[in-house]
């Protein structure tokens, strides 16, 4: 008489999904849950809805400052073109590739969090805020720079435009748009930056550093739309006909 064995007897066993629970999952349950949630999932799922409709409002805002510059651009491209030679596309290219960096050590903060290690966490979240610090110590130097060229238009300071009389006009246009553009920019980097100070002392002082997980994935949606800003930036206003 045969013997009939179970059909998966044989079977390899997958270990790949029977060991410990997903991080995130872990990391979710360790965040302190509000009264007026359900559950921790109900949270976090909120908490990303809210930042989502955000940062909508924050592309809205920055969207009217591209629609005037698009326009501008299209009546006084002559001018523009010329203008945007006057910017070191050098200096631009090593700030974008400083952010980017930036936007890479804010996604291992992130995960480091998930993780509970806290050394870590610390450590992407200084990193971050010293390669946001370059950023702004760079771009510090160009605003330096174009005032002692007097590319500046604002509050009636003097402005000399070597090309002559014929495109002034849409220059000044321009390096208004480049200040007010990279100016409001700058300003989100700061308060970015300041929340990052924040969330150093409060990983700090946790009992348990996963708690803080959902705050730095919030800051980290933050952190990579202005990170997306400048990429949108950096050729409109340094890569106009660079021929």
């Amino acid at each position: 008489m045969l013997t009939q064995t179970a059909p998966f007897a044989a079977m390899p066993t997958d270990h790949s999904q029977s060991t410990t629970a997903p991080v995130v999952d872990s990391a979710l349950e360790a965040v302190p849950v509000a009264s007026h949630f359900d559950s921790a999932k109900q949270q976090h799922d909120s908490v990303m809805l809210g930042m989502w409709l955000f940062l909508v409002t924050e592309i809205m805002f920055f969207g009217g400052a591209f629609a005037a510059y698009t326009i501008y651009r299209i009546y006084y491209g002559e001018a523009f073109h010329l203008a945007s030679r006057t910017l070191d596309a050098m200096v631009g290219t090593v700030n974008t590739l400083v952010l980017l960096t930036s936007s890479l050590t804010m996604v291992l903060a992130v995960d480091a969090s998930e993780k509970g290690k806290r050394g870590l966490t610390i450590g992407y979240i200084v990193a971050t805020l010293v390669l946001g610090g370059i950023f702004l110590g760079v771009k510090a130097g160009e605003y330096q720079h174009k005032f002692h060229e007097h590319h500046a238009p604002m509050l009636g300071l003097p402005f000399h435009w070597e090309p002559g009389p014929a495109t002034e006009g849409g220059a000044k246009l321009f390096f208004g748009l480049y200040f007010g553009m990279t100016g409001l920019h700058a300003l989100h980097m700061v308060i970015g930056m300041a929340i990052l100070g924040i969330f150093i002392v409060r990983c700090a002082i946790a009992k348990d550093v996963r708690a803080r997980s959902q705050g730095l994935e919030v800051m980290g949606l933050y952190w990579h739309f202005v990170d997306i800003v400048w990429i949108f930036l950096f050729p409109l206003l340094y890569l106009i006909d660079r021929t």
